[in-house]
């Protein structure tokens, strides 16, 4: 267990977490569109209407998740948003998630989202790229694939502070990982902001709101994932203390784009 003391301006932060890396600002004032680094839009879904849109997503894994369960009960479409929401209902506590898993999977690219994080502690908003062999073979992800978390919101670590991470190999004790890399960026938990990766062959970059935060040259996949947007339990009832139920993770749309071809 590593203990980081963060100072950043305006606030003091004490992390206990397991490898974990300080927080940091984005690396320059630059920002950048997906436009501007030369990809054009190749997939979407905007939200509209008032169901989710079953030719894109399913809800993913129905049924007991650490202390809550996934439950389509816990989503909803409406306005032009996607809402995950955390709940109580009775004894239990509801959760939910939705992936593109055998109905949109791609390779390489600019995945972004626009979101409104949760307000609570505790639960968690994330927006990953999953692979469906990263349990099937070794620690290669040229071949397996890898768990890509392109944004995750632990508010405990820091009101302002966003979480990414990239996991490959079997799961378990010897799966490999960058470690959780932590962006900080005044005002994210308010209002709605724009969470991206760009995808190489070569690397990951980490963005918010156009601002490049972490380039990534390990644990690089090169097969095709899905999307999933979910609203995470912890697995340990004291980590909810400070949790407001009902809560919830409201996304804008969700827009994949490819690299323009030269001619």
């Amino acid at each position: 267990m590593k203990r980081y003391f963060l100072i950043i301006p305006g606030i003091f932060i004490v992390i206990s977490c397991l490898a974990q890396r300080p927080a940091q600002g984005p690396v320059s004032n630059k920002r950048y569109t997906p436009q501007q680094l030369g990809y054009k839009l190749f997939w979407e879904d905007q939200f509209n209407g008032n169901k989710l849109d079953t030719t894109k997503w399913n809800i993913r894994g129905k049924g007991a998740r650490a202390l809550g369960y996934v439950s389509d009960e816990a989503m909803k479409v409406e306005n032009g948003y996607l809402k995950l929401f955390a709940l109580k209902k009775g004894d239990s506590m509801l959760i939910s998630a939705v992936g593109t898993q055998d109905r949109f999977m791609t390779k390489y690219g600019y995945f972004e989202c626009r979101a409104q994080l949760q307000k609570s502690p505790g639960v968690w908003g994330a927006f990953w790229l999953q692979s469906p062999q990263l349990s099937d073979g070794d620690n290669n992800p040229s071949l397996y694939g890898a768990e890509i978390d392109i944004m995750e919101f632990f508010k405990k670590l820091g009101t302002d502070i966003v979480s990414h991470n990239v996991w490959w190999g079997p799961y378990g004790p010897s799966q490999h990982t960058t470690h959780g890399m932590q962006s900080y960026l005044k005002g994210v938990s308010k209002g709605f902001h724009k969470f991206a990766l760009e995808w190489t062959p070569e690397k990951y970059i980490f963005y918010i709101d156009g601002y490049k935060f972490y380039e990534v040259h390990m644990g690089i996949s090169h097969v095709k994932q899905y999307i999933i947007l979910s609203m995470e339990i912890p697995h340990e009832a004291g980590d909810l203390v400070h949790t407001v139920f009902p809560d919830v993770f409201i996304i804008d749309y969700v827009k994949v784009y490819k690299k323009v071809s030269k001619k």
